[in-house]
């Protein structure tokens, strides 16, 4: 069990017990995507204590809701810190966080004092969808006829998006400016993220930073008692230590991941073409992990037997550790390690699809030639075009052009840097899957 002491304002000091049940409840291997948006300028947000009934009581109540139906008064929350919580039901990403937000509450309600409290702000379909949703969750809630304060939250808020956490400090100094990443925050730190103050939250980055620059092969691939991995067929054993000195890239996958049914193979080609294009290099080599998220030992070796690389044993500890470490939001994702050990990026699906086996090594060097070379491709491609999947006009358009990354709607995986677009609808392909047609004339 570990003992985590938390400094909150004033010097008021916290003590909370974490056992490692705790610890893997708080987080799941693999979490939706989710929506939270940023609050524009949190300094002129911030909440005192006394604000709390301005901001959550309106003229015809100034009252909450407790779990039960009680009326609870928006006083009672002096002192403590606030997380308004904007969800809804009909929304799968809302509901898996508030199962995880509902452990993270449990403790800090039984921990902590002064407390932490959540007021839900609904976005349900109607009242009866709300006390459904409701009866699930121990904390606060705004009711729901209150149409005009939960209006007024989001707009005071920004809320462009659910699930959404604001986070409200109980005194207003510079420390208790609003917090609004709270979703990311409890699925990154869970409890050790509390009282949710700028020091507090950049201790813990400092550690994670600290974990980050010491990290190596056999403190992410090994635990105690297991030293090595699988290797089809037979599900050999093979020492984690054999892949020092190599670019390693961490696969997590599932057999029921349908995302994973086009990218798996397409890893296959790229993995045995980069071990081709190596073959006679004594000093540099190439592996693949898989981290698997089946949801039993019969779905993993089936898969695992397609796969010509290497596996972490299904439903070891490590492969929980591994998501929650390098922060693994959806499956496939494939994060690639150089051979020091450290991360090189993330990223390694979108540069899989982008440059194939050309993405090797992997590194922001590699990356960049590449993207050069992309660059000049792209002086040579038609500004505008027809595409065979799509009624509109397409125009190519660069990564500056106010987009960012992108889902190709021909072969629905993410893509950075140009892409043809519709301006119309934000249809957009990569130049590379792009299917001309001769324009129609009218």
């Amino acid at each position: 069990m570990e003992e985590i002491i938390i400094e909150a304002n004033k010097g008021e000091t916290y003590k909370i017990n974490i056992t490692e049940e705790d610890e893997e409840a708080e987080f799941n291997s693999f979490v939706p995507v989710y929506h939270s948006f940023p609050v524009k300028d949190e300094d002129s947000l911030v909440v005192s204590a006394e604000d709390y009934r301005s901001i959550l009581a309106s003229k015809d109540s100034d009252f909450l809701l407790s779990s039960t139906g009680a009326q609870v008064k928006v006083s009672d929350l002096e002192s403590k810190v606030v997380g308004l919580y904007f969800s809804a039901n009909w929304y799968a990403p809302c509901t898996k966080f508030t199962d995880l937000l509902i452990n993270v509450y449990e403790q800090l309600k039984d921990h902590i004092n002064p407390g932490f409290e959540i007021v839900f702000v609904s976005s349900d379909e109607d009242s009866d969808a709300f006390n459904t949703y409701k009866s699930s969750m121990p904390w606060l809630a705004i009711p729901f006829s209150d149409l005009e304060t939960r209006r007024a939250l989001t707009r005071k808020f920004d809320v462009e998006g659910i699930p959404c956490l604001i986070i409200l400090q109980p005194n207003s100094n510079k420390d208790a400016a609003v917090i609004s990443d709270g979703v990311e925050l409890v699925y990154r730190y869970g409890v050790q993220a509390f009282p949710f103050t700028k020091d507090r939250l950049a201790e813990l980055k400092e550690k994670e930073k600290e974990k980050h620059d010491n990290q190596t092969l056999s403190n992410l691939l090994t635990r105690d008692g297991r030293d090595y991995l699988l290797v089809q067929p037979g599900s050999k054993q093979v020492p984690v230590a054999s892949l020092v000195g190599k670019t390693v890239g961490l696969y997590f996958s599932a057999q029921w991941c349908i995302p994973a049914f086009k990218f798996t193979p397409r890893l296959m080609s790229v993995y045995q073409k980069i071990k081709q294009q190596l073959e006679g290099k004594e000093d540099e080599d190439f592996e693949i992990v898989f981290v698997s998220s089946d949801r039993d030992q019969v779905q993993f070796l089936t898969y695992f037997e397609t796969m010509p690389w290497l596996a972490v044993p299904y439903d070891d500890p490590t492969i929980k550790n591994l998501a929650k470490y390098f922060d693994i939001r959806g499956i496939p994702s494939l994060v690639v390690l150089g051979p020091d050990g450290k991360t090189v990026t993330k990223q390694g699906r979108s540069l899989i699809n982008l440059y194939k086996e050309n993405a090797y090594p992997f590194t922001k060097t590699r990356v960049g030639i590449l993207e050069k070379q992309m660059d000049e491709v792209a002086k040579g491609l038609p500004k505008t075009e027809h595409h065979s999947g799509h009624r509109h006009e397409l125009t190519l358009v660069p990564e500056g052009h106010g987009r960012g990354a992108f889902i190709c709607c021909d072969c629905d995986e993410q893509g950075y840097g140009w892409a043809y677009q519709c301006l119309e609808c934000g249809y957009e392909v990569h130049p590379k899957c792009m299917k001309p047609v001769a324009r129609t004339a009218n």
